[in-house]
């Protein structure tokens, strides 16, 4: 397992973050895209995770609702997958919730997202439903872990 320097992002190092989203995920997106997306939203949370001083992952997160921390989107290079890198951005998310009083951690994954599926399974989310995404035309399951249990 690699170990991967996590640390929480600035506002001017979200360029950063866009280009990685762009190496991970398609169709690309610009940084307007994620600035529209953090409106309104409460303790917006962005944590990169490096090796070497490489960008390599990220994730991203904010409150749900009162007590509910949600990781809206993670994303590893694909050429650094399988090496714990998402594991420790969870782990990093999920401490700094536990810090800001958050009791649970909830996120949603296309299920043709298998990478991701194992990962909620294999550190012990609890699935707590489904919904249709039309625009994808996919299941996304929707996972949820008390900030109390250890995500190992």
């Amino acid at each position: 397992m690699a170990q991967a320097d996590i640390s929480v992002v600035t506002e001017q190092q979200l360029p950063m973050i866009v280009e990685l989203y762009n190496q991970v995920f398609r169709p690309t997106e610009t940084e307007d895209y994620f600035r529209r997306r953090f409106q309104g939203r409460y303790n917006v949370l962005v944590m990169l995770a490096a090796l070497d001083n490489r960008p390599v992952g990220f994730t991203i997160g904010f409150e749900l609702k009162p007590f509910v921390f949600y990781n809206w989107l993670t994303g590893v290079h694909t050429d650094f997958r399988r090496k714990g890198i998402g594991k420790q951005l969870l782990d990093s998310q999920a401490e700094w919730g536990k810090n800001h009083g958050y009791e649970y951690l909830r996120f949603e994954t296309l299920n043709r997202h298998r990478p991701m599926l194992h990962l909620a399974l294999e550190f012990g989310f609890d699935v707590v439903g489904t919904r249709w995404d039309s625009m994808r035309a996919d299941l996304l399951i929707q996972f949820e872990k008390p900030l109390a249990d250890d995500l190992s």
